[in-house]
C-alpha cells in the first residue's frame, strides 16, 4: 500500500475502501469523500544509447557492483516522453540526444512502474553525474538484456536488429539463464 496517513484536503485519518465497481480493489481514501489515493504507476523513461557505435549501459551509485542497465528517469510535468528522454539524458550523462525512437512500453510491477524505453542516438562526451558511478560501452551484439523491465527492452530492440538475444540473470551479468516467456 503506501506511506499516506492523511487526507491532503481536509486532514482526516484515511481508512481503507473498496473500490465500488471494481472486484479486490482496496485503496486508500478520506471517509468524507475528499481524495482517493489512486497508487497508479508512474511512467519512467528509459534510454538504450547509442554513441559511436557503442551502446551505453551504466551503474547507478545505489546498485552493486557489477549491475548496469539503462538509463533512466522521470517524466515532468509540460514534457513530452521524447523531450524527457533527452534531458534524462543529458542530466545523467552530459550526452546529447540526436535521434529518438520508442522501443516499447514495459511493466515493472514490482516498482509500481511503466517504463518507456527509447533507443537514443546519442553525441557528446560521457561525463556521468553523481547518480551514475561507471558505465560500459558495448557492441550491440554483445548486450545481455536481463529478465524485467528494461532487459525486455533491450531484448526486443536487439531482435528488430536481428542481433541474437541471450538473457542474463541480473542487468550487468554475463551469466546466461533460459529465455523469459515474454506475453506480447
Amino acid at each position: 500500500m503506501s506511506d499516506f496517513k492523511f487526507c491532503p484536503v481536509c486532514a482526516a485519518s484515511l481508512v481503507l475502501r473498496a473500490d465500488e465497481g471494481e472486484a479486490g480493489k482496496v485503496r486508500l481514501a478520506c471517509p468524507d469523500g475528499h481524495w482517493t489515493h489512486w497508487d497508479n504507476p508512474l511512467p519512467v523513461l528509459a534510454a538504450l544509447v547509442e554513441i559511436d557505435g557503442k551502446m551505453l549501459t551504466a551503474r547507478n551509485a545505489a546498485w552493486a557492483e557489477g549491475r548496469f542497465a539503462l538509463i533512466t528517469g522521470f517524466m515532468e510535468r509540460d514534457e513530452t516522453p521524447e523531450q524527457g528522454i533527452a534531458r534524462e539524458l543529458k542530466e545523467e550523462t552530459d550526452l546529447d540526444a540526436q535521434y529518438i525512437e520508442l522501443i516499447g512500453v514495459y511493466e515493472f510491477m514490482r516498482k509500481n512502474e511503466l517504463i518507456i524505453a527509447y533507443y537514443v542516438k546519442a553525441s557528446g562526451v560521457i561525463k556521468l553525474s553523481p547518480e551514475l558511478v561507471e558505465y560500459r560501452l558495448s557492441a550491440p551484439a554483445d548486450l545481455r538484456p536481463w529478465p524485467a523491465g528494461t532487459g525486455h527492452a533491450v531484448a526486443d530492440w536487439m531482435r528488430q536488429r536481428d542481433l541474437p538475444v541471450q538473457y542474463v540473470g541480473f542487468a550487468g551479468s554475463t551469466t546466461p539463464i533460459e529465455a523469459p516467456v515474454v506475453l506480447k
